[in-house]
């Protein structure tokens, strides 16, 4: 079975054709967003200088805890697109290929899960 190169655009439509731009749109978003991450924490802000009561200070404003969500899941659901597709091109047999994509599912979900708890429960006073 002829596989497509990973530059080309899938034919047709369907799922394949929507992870196909979100891992373009996610990577263009990605970069600017890990940029700002970089800017802020290493430029403006002595890494010395951020400690606990940085990030108590900085998720008091609900608008970095979104920045901060939306960096964690674009970062793992980019990630993850990828490593499915690997497992898609490499894993050739059926059933191996179920077992590592329900593996990755299960990855992806509870690292989502486990990042938005922390973000959303996060309490600076406790």
């Amino acid at each position: 079975m002829a596989r497509a190169s990973v530059h080309q655009r899938p034919a047709g439509g369907g799922f394949e054709l929507m992870a196909w731009y979100f891992m373009r749109v996610s990577g263009l978003v990605l970069i600017f967003m890990a940029l700002g991450h970089v800017v802020i924490m290493h430029l403006i802000n002595s890494v010395e200088t951020i400690n606990y009561a940085f990030v108590a200070s900085r998720w008091a404003l609900p608008g970095w805890r979104v920045y901060d969500w939306v960096l964690l899941a674009l970062a793992v659901l980019h990630g993850a697109n990828g490593i499915r597709t690997l497992i898609d091109d490499y894993v050739h047999r059926r059933g191996w290929r179920v077992v590592w994509t329900s593996a990755l599912y299960v990855l992806v979900f509870g690292l989502l899960v486990t990042g938005t708890e922390v973000i959303l429960t996060f309490n600076p006073v406790s």
